[in-house]
């Protein structure tokens, strides 16, 4: 890994906060991430679970951690059970964790190799009535390919099927959407690297450059600020490209005249960023542009203020489809008329701004959170409305990462990555 070592209360704190909210007499599983083969010998670059990360900060494959907080046996309450290293794997692999180091990462005392767990897994169940399995609930998730989880959840099932079966996922998706203080610590560090790419990039953007260069010009300046690269996978999208809504072939000319739709962010510590810019190729926008990328502005400027404790989402998005209708009139791009007879399934503001404002951001970009329920304060969101126009070839996307607040208007973990049309300009033109 290249970040820092995170302090391990963050662990066990967020294993407790799930630990509360187990039935008696159950423990849970949770396994790590395959390493994901491509062809011949080569993988995929690991990534990790995120929720066995969350609950033990342990960045490794092939890692289990089982939770039982009423075990008769005190020792068995948390366990983790970890690859055993050797000489021979830190010579081939790299240094595994041990013990020692698996207890300073997650605050775990008992930890066994992996090839302990059948036998131990087996003593647990005997005493537990139930096991709460980690299935993906995401509302968004693919889960066409087969996980380590998945195949271990086939195992549990056929070995033990007089258990008790209880989901994680609910569980996870409430804690996990309330950010504790080292969490958006991490998130305004991997803000922060996103905002030297963009700085970066205000000096670098010409005309004749091309979307792959700018591509390369963040990922220099994300690697070198310890970050892994991107939290997903980048958005460069010039002219035309903008109304695309996920273009990622970044492989065009960036022309005279055009606007460029950057949707790009950084992660750290597995913690993402998530991020929207939109940059004049010569440095200077349209007047027309200018007056398209204002209308966004003030839609998010707007939309912001709403994020607050209380809002439910559903309604949260009807509001900002409001303030969208608004700006467009004024940009004659609808008129009253169209939105007197729009279909109220699909308002007329839809056909420029067709996606939601805001999403969950944390360890996923599009992070787990319970949709249906109030939003509170510690929860992070997005906030990213955007004016695609075909006909003019021009995709204007405005994006923050904000923290919502007891009280108040929400803490922007982006406040200092230049965001006004005029500054932006004058940055580039110095």
């Amino acid at each position: 890994m290249k970040y820092h070592r995170i302090d391990h209360s963050l662990y066990v704190k967020n294993r407790q906060k799930f630990i509360q909210r187990m039935e008696k007499n159950a423990l849970a599983v949770f396994n790590s991430n395959d390493i994901y083969p491509i062809s011949a010998d080569s993988t995929m670059p690991f990534q990790q679970h995120r929720d066995i990360l969350y609950l033990s900060g342990v960045d490794q494959e092939e890692s289990i951690l089982v939770l039982f907080p009423d075990c008769s046996n005190p020792a068995h309450r948390e366990v983790l059970f970890l690859k055993e290293t050797s000489e021979h794997i830190a010579i081939w692999e790299g240094e595994k964790l041990t013990k020692q180091a698996a207890f300073d990462t997650a605050g775990i005392k008992t930890v066994y190799w992996l090839q302990q767990f059948p036998a131990i897994f087996k003593q647990l169940m005997a005493e537990a009535h139930g096991i709460y399995l980690n299935t993906n609930e995401h509302l968004r998730a693919n889960t066409e390919v087969e996980t380590r989880e998945d195949r271990f959840i086939k195992k549990v099932k056929q070995d033990f099927p007089s258990h008790q079966v209880l989901k994680s996922a609910p569980i996870l998706h409430k804690i996990r959407s309330i950010k504790e203080a080292i969490e958006l610590e991490l998130m305004q560090k991997a803000c922060k690297i996103t905002e030297a790419g963009v700085r970066r990039l205000l000096n670098f953007i010409k005309p004749g450059v091309w979307e792959y260069e700018i591509e390369a010009e963040l990922a220099h300046e994300f690697l070198r600020n310890r970050s892994k690269g991107f939290a997903y996978t980048p958005i460069v999208a010039s002219g035309k490209n903008a109304c695309v809504l996920h273009y990622i072939e970044n492989n065009q000319q960036c022309k005279d005249g055009d606007v460029i739709l950057l949707d790009v962010g950084a992660e750290y510590a597995n913690y993402a960023s998530d991020l929207t810019r939109c940059i004049p190729v010569n440095g200077r926008f349209t007047t027309r542009q200018k007056e398209v990328y204002n209308a966004v502005l003030r839609v998010k400027s707007e939309a912001q203020k709403l994020l607050k404790p209380g809002t439910i989402m559903a309604e949260y998005h009807k509001q900002v489809g409001l303030l969208m209708e608004e700006q467009l009139v004024k940009l004659k791009l609808i008129t009253l008329d169209d939105i007197k007879k729009q279909n109220p399934d699909w308002p007329a503001y839809k056909k420029y701004f067709m996606h939601g404002t805001s999403h969950f951001l944390g360890l996923d970009t599009h992070d787990v959170g319970l949709w249906n329920e109030p939003i509170q304060a510690g929860m992070v969101f997005t906030c990213e409305p955007g004016i695609y126009i075909p006909e003019e070839g021009l995709g204007i996307r405005l994006e923050d990462d904000l923290v919502v607040q007891e009280k108040g208007e929400p803490f922007n973990l982006m406040k200092d990555i230049p965001l006004q049309a005029e500054e932006i300009e004058d940055i580039m033109n110095t």
